[in-house]
C-alpha cells in the first residue's frame, strides 16, 4: 500500500446476524492492517458494506443507501465503496448493474482479499468484482479489531448443512466447515490473554460442530475444554438447531461453572404441519422437551427463540400452535419475523403465500404475547441478586438517567443505578446487585445504598483502561492487553 493510502479512513456498515458483526471485526482489522484509520460516520474515504440477504428488505436497504453515497461520492474525489457479505455472494454482477459507482464487490468467502480490491480499483480506475465460490481458508486467521475489549466472538465453524426452505443461508456460506478444536482454544486463550472475560462461540448450527472430523460429541466436549481456561469467567454459544441438541450438550452446559446459564433456541413455528414445510427436522414436542431438559439441568436458564410469522400455507390453527408453544416455552425473549419470500429458496415458489395483512395481523397479536410473557419472566426476578458484566454502549439512555448497563449471566439486559460516591465501574467489570424493576427486555437495578452494591474490578476493566489510554495518545506499556488485533495462522481447508 502506497503512502497516499497510509492515512485514508473508513468506516464499515454491518446488517445481519452475528457472524456478519463477526466478519465486520475482520473487514476492520484488516483495513488498519493495510494502513487505513477509523473514520467518521458519513465522512470517511472507504465506506465498506457489509450485507445480509435474510430478510426481504435487505437488498431495499442497501441499494437506497447506495443511492444516497453516490451524490456524497461525486462530492468527495477519491472516494471508493465496497460492497461484501450475503447480498454481494447472491446478486454479483447485480450490484455493479444497478450501482455502477461501487468500487468493489466481494462474496463472504474471500473477505481478506478486501484491502487488494480497494487498491486494484484505484489503481486501474474501474470497478472489482470477486465472488469465491467456496471457503478455502477459516477466516480466523485475518487481522480483528474488536470493539469491546470485554468480549469476543469466536467461529467454531462456518456453513451449514441444513436445508430449510426459507433460508438462503447455506447456498451462500457453503457446507459446514469445523476448525479443530486446538485452533479454537488457542483463540480463546489468546482473547483471555489480551483481557477478554467473555466469548461466545459462533456457528451456523453450533451443536452439529464435529460432523466434518467424525465427532459428534466435539461440542459438548468444546464446552467443557472451554471451562479449563483459566481467566474466561463467561462462556456463550450460538446458535444451536433443536433437531441436533443432544443430552450431553445440557450435561456440559450445566457442569461447567463459566458456561452461562442462557440458550437461544431457534423455534420458527410451534405447528407441526409449518415445521415439515419448512424442512426444520423436529417437532414442537421434541423442541418443548428440549427446553424441560434445559430447566431440569439449569431451573435459572433464561431461553430465547426465532420465530417466523406467516409462513406460506399457514393456517389460523398452525398460527395457534405457535402461541400455544410460545406460552409453554416461558422465552426470555422471541425475536419475531414477518416470512418474507428470498429468490433462490423453495419457499419463494410455494404457491400459498400469505397476503400481507393476514401476516401482519397475526404479528401483532404474536408480538403482544411474547412481550407479556417475556414480562412475566422477568417480574419474576425483581428481588433477586444478578451478576452484571459492565458494557459499552448498550444502554442508549443511561448517559440522561445516570445509569450504566449490562448483562447478567443469563444474558438479560440489565440495566444499573448506582448511588452516589461510589466509583464508576468500567466496561468489563462485574457488579452485582438486586433488581428492583422489569420491563418486557430489560430489568432495572436502582440501588440508593452503596452496601447494596459489589463492584468486582477485572482483567477486562484493566484493559479497557489501556485501550482508552491508547486512543488518546498516552503511553502505555506494550503488553498483551493493550493490542486491538488478534491473528492466528489456521491451516488451509483442503477441498473435497
Amino acid at each position: 500500500m502506497n503512502s497516499t493510502t497510509k492515512q485514508r479512513t473508513y468506516e464499515v456498515r454491518t446488517y445481519g446476524c452475528q457472524m456478519n458483526v463477526h466478519d465486520s471485526e475482520r473487514l476492520a482489522g484488516l483495513l488498519e492492517d493495510a494502513g487505513y484509520i477509523e473514520g467518521e460516520f458519513d465522512h470517511s474515504d472507504v465506506v465498506v458494506f457489509n450485507t445480509c440477504a435474510v430478510r426481504e428488505n435487505a437488498d431495499n436497504k442497501l441499494y437506497g443507501t447506495l443511492g444516497i453515497l453516490a451524490t456524497k461520492k461525486k462530492e468527495h474525489p477519491g472516494m471508493q465503496i465496497a460492497v461484501g457479505g450475503c447480498l454481494a455472494q447472491k446478486d454479483r454482477q447485480t450490484i455493479l448493474d444497478r450501482a455502477p459507482w461501487v468500487d468493489v464487490v466481494f462474496g463472504t468467502h474471500n473477505i481478506g482479499s478486501l484491502p487488494a480490491l480497494l487498491e486494484r480499483a484505484r489503481h486501474n480506475d474501474e470497478a472489482q468484482l470477486e465472488i469465491v465460490e467456496s471457503l478455502e481458508n477459516f477466516p480466523s486467521n485475518l487481522p480483528t479489531k474488536r470493539d469491546s475489549t470485554y468480549a469476543a466472538w469466536v467461529s467454531i465453524s462456518v456453513g451449514c448443512n441444513n436445508t430449510c426452505t426459507f433460508c438462503i443461508v447455506p447456498s451462500l456460506r457453503g457446507k459446514e466447515r469445523d476448525r479443530r478444536p486446538g485452533e479454537i482454544l488457542a483463540e480463546i486463550e489468546s482473547l483471555v490473554a489480551e483481557g477478554v472475560i467473555e466469548i461466545t462461540l459462533l456457528g451456523q448450527n453450533v451443536n452439529t460442530y464435529g460432523v466434518e472430523f467424525g465427532d459428534r460429541g466435539a461440542f459438548a466436549k468444546l464446552l467443557r475444554a472451554c471451562g479449563q481456561i483459566e481467566g474466561l469467567e463467561r462462556v456463550r454459544f450460538t446458535s444451536p438447531h433443536p433437531a441436533a441438541f443432544t443430552d450431553d450438550v445440557i450435561d456440559a452446559m450445566a457442569e461447567t461453572p463459566n458456561v452461562m446459564p442462557s440458550l437461544h433456541m431457534p423455534l420458527q413455528s410451534g405447528s407441526d404441519s409449518v415445521l415439515k414445510a419448512m424442512k426444520r427436522s423436529y417437532r414442537s414436542e421434541k423442541y418443548l422437551g428440549i427446553l424441560e431438559r434445559v430447566r431440569a439441568a439449569m431451573p435459572d436458564a433464561a431461553i430465547t427463540t426465532d420465530i417466523i410469522v406467516g409462513f406460506p400455507g399457514e393456517t389460523e390453527e398452525d398460527f395457534l400452535d405457535t402461541m400455544r408453544v410460545v406460552e409453554q416455552s416461558r422465552f426470555a425473549a422471541s425475536y419475531t419475523f414477518q416470512y418474507s419470500k428470498r429468490p433462490g429458496t423453495p419457499a419463494a415458489e410455494y404457491e400459498d403465500q400469505l397476503p400481507k395483512h393476514v401476516v401482519q395481523e397475526r404479528y401483532e397479536r404474536l408480538l403482544a404475547q411474547v412481550n407479556d410473557v417475556a414480562w412475566k419472566e422477568n417480574q419474576k426476578l425483581i428481588g433477586s441478586e444478578v451478576e452484571v458484566l459492565v458494557a459499552n454502549n448498550e444502554g442508549r439512555k443511561d448517559s440522561a438517567t445516570n445509569r450504566i448497563t449490562g448483562r447478567a449471566r443469563d444474558n438479560r439486559l440489565v440495566h444499573i443505578g448506582l448511588p452516589e460516591g461510589l466509583e464508576q465501574p468500567r466496561p468489563g467489570d462485574l457488579v452485582t446487585v438486586r433488581v428492583t424493576e422489569a420491563a418486557p427486555y430489560h430489568l432495572i437495578a436502582d440501588t440508593k445504598d452503596a452496601a447494596g452494591v459489589s463492584v468486582r474490578r477485572t482483567r477486562a476493566g484493566d484493559a479497557w483502561d489501556l485501550a482508552q489510554a491508547a486512543s488518546c495518545g498516552i503511553p502505555v506499556a506494550s503488553d498483551s492487553a493493550s493490542k486491538k488485533t488478534v491473528s492466528l495462522g489456521v491451516p488451509t481447508i483442503k477441498r473435497s
